[in-house]
């Protein structure tokens, strides 16, 4: 699995409260809910963004509530996948359960610019700079956790399988 897209940076210690603001939790339509990603940050950032935009963001994104509104409103938004220092242990496995990619990258947000367009191999962990024309290596995801992406997240994996 290969994404591209333009960068969003963010910081450090990105909560679940700035993902997708507590007011919100009531929306059940996830299209709905990724109207309001990151909207704490970035005002209209769904307006800013565009379809397969990649979020590269600091140490403990998605720290804060357990809540699985904040990967799926990312995912709804239409961002392709998510590369930071650190994620939130909840939020990785939170992730991971919807088929949100994400990625861990110790040199990634210091490395990348804002704006800057960029390639990332899931399966590799390749992350491609292609504006800067420079190359990063992500921690491997395990094959199983590659899986739930490709199938698009847990409960889709698991209802394929009890189908067959």
């Amino acid at each position: 699995m290969i994404f591209r897209g333009k960068v969003w940076k963010f910081g450090s210690d990105v909560d679940t409260d700035v993902i997708i603001p507590a007011k919100y939790l009531n929306i059940t339509d996830p299209q709905e809910l990724g109207k309001h990603c990151m909207e704490g940050i970035v005002p209209d950032f769904h307006l800013k963004m565009k379809q397969g935009d990649i979020i590269v963001a600091e140490k403990n994104f998605g720290c804060g509530s357990s809540r699985e509104h904040a990967p799926l409103a990312i995912k709804a938004l239409g961002i392709s996948c998510v590369v930071a220092k650190t994620f939130a242990r909840i939020f990785y496995r939170n992730a991971f359960n919807i088929g949100l990619p994400i990625l861990e990258c110790a040199d990634a947000s210091e490395q990348i610019e804002e704006g800057h367009e960029i390639e990332v191999n899931i399966d590799t962990g390749v992350i491609q700079d292609l504006t800067a024309k420079k190359s990063l290596r992500a921690k491997s995801i395990p094959p199983f956790m590659q899986e739930l992406i490709k199938q698009g997240g847990l409960m889709s994996y698991v209802s394929k399988r009890i189908s067959k």
